[in-house]
């Protein structure tokens, strides 16, 4: 007698560094996530529309809290409880996985480490109950990976009121967001500075990107900064140039090696149930040798991907993570998601082209996991110069 098919993805059980506890609370929100969000992602896809009425949906859920649980539900949930998290949130749509990211890592984030107590107490909890969504401007049409050294954003000092000119480019979450923490250069120290600029205010022009082939439900924005005056009151107070806001990317990069392995997973899962399902010459494909092939190859990156992002967790845990090992996470895992989306796109022959299937949509959305927080070719400089010690940043 054969054995029964093994079907998971974590193949060597990295769940089970989990509690008991942990493990049940996210399977009560897999469960949610699938039944109540799924649907609404799933059909907002080829529209190139954001489903508004998730966000309640998802806000029922807390998750925004999860990571800062004085504004949340008060229980501390430690970086891999957070990761299987977001793997969740991914496996059903990297898009929602976005939305998410933008707003709970990188917008909250920003004002979590750094604004000052009031800044703090004054959004933070609006903002972990999805009462305000967020969204982070730091990349701009001239410049992506550069933007460190030539972030043309400016900001002028008047007395109270500072002055925001410039343009950012693929600002998630851009089209809608309550708040919009954007960087720019002091005009008087050069400095990068960060503030909270509230939507509505004049001079602030946000215009939804068209035409994207990934991540389409995300709605990224041009957004324009024409004389938008900002009060003193709205700088984040602890942020003293660009190396602040390394830090936070840091943090949320590690985010985004979760979020690829995500993508692996969706895709492994949804190419090992295609196989066992679809017959060719009178039996299922899976019992052919390269289709086995396949599925092996993606479930070895996938148990890579696992062992390398939950270490990490593990080391965030205690305070002994560097940003260059979030930067090779980022590189290694983005890398292999997109080997595996491949992989999976070809077992599907050509009903791997159509939505119908779901393989194509992650497919398509893995091209810009693939490049954002850091493009492959930029993490792997920064992991280059911590092994060399020399940089070679031009």
């Amino acid at each position: 007698m054969p054995k029964p098919a093994n079907p998971t993805p974590d193949f060597f059980g990295y769940a089970d560094l989990l509690s008991d506890a942990e493990r049940a609370e996210l399977a009560t929100i897999r469960d949610y996530l699938e039944n109540e969000i799924k649907p609404l992602f799933d059909a907002s896809w080829e529209r190139a529309e954001f489903p508004f009425a998730a966000i309640e949906k998802v806000a029922k859920l807390h998750l925004a809290g999860y990571a800062y649980p004085e504004y949340g539900d008060g229980r501390h949930r430690g970086p891999l409880f957070s990761g299987f998290l977001n793997l969740e949130l991914n496996r059903v749509d990297p898009s929602l996985g976005v939305f998410s990211g933008v707003h709970t890592g990188l917008a909250m984030g920003s004002i979590h480490g750094g604004g000052s107590k009031e800044q703090r107490d004054r959004w933070l909890p609006d903002m972990a109950a999805m009462r305000k969504i967020g969204a982070f401007a730091l990349t701009e049409p001239e410049g992506g990976s550069d933007v460190a050294g030539g972030m043309r954003t400016t900001a002028r000092r008047e007395g109270d009121t500072w002055v925001l000119d410039g343009a950012k480019r693929w600002i998630g979450n851009g089209t809608f967001a309550d708040l919009v923490v954007v960087w720019a250069r002091d005009t008087a120290d050069g400095q990068v500075k960060g503030f909270v600029v509230e939507k509505g205010t004049p001079g602030l022009t946000a215009t939804k990107i068209e035409g994207k082939i990934a991540l389409r439900t995300v709605q990224n924005a041009d957004i324009t900064l024409d004389g938008v005056r900002v009060p003193e009151a709205d700088r984040l107070q602890r942020i003293g140039g660009f190396r602040d806001t390394a830090a936070i990317l840091a943090r949320t990069r590690g985010g985004v090696a979760w979020q690829a392995l995500a993508v692996a997973v969706r895709a492994y899962e949804l190419a090992r149930a295609y196989a066992v399902e679809r017959e060719q010459f009178g039996r299922p494909i899976g019992a052919f040798q390269l289709i086995q092939d396949l599925l092996v190859k993606m479930l070895g990156n996938i148990t890579a991907m696992f062992g390398m992002v939950v270490r990490l967790g593990q080391l965030s845990a205690t305070g002994r993570d560097t940003a260059e090992q979030a930067a090779l996470a980022k590189a290694f895992t983005t890398t292999r998601m997109r080997e595996c989306v491949a992989w999976a796109r070809e077992l599907f022959g050509g009903n791997g082209i159509v939505l119908d299937y779901g393989i194509a949509k992650f497919f398509a959305d893995a091209e810009a996991v693939y490049s954002f927080e850091g493009t492959r070719e930029m993490n792997t400089l920064i992991v280059g110069k911590s092994i060399t010690g020399h940089s070679a940043f031009v």
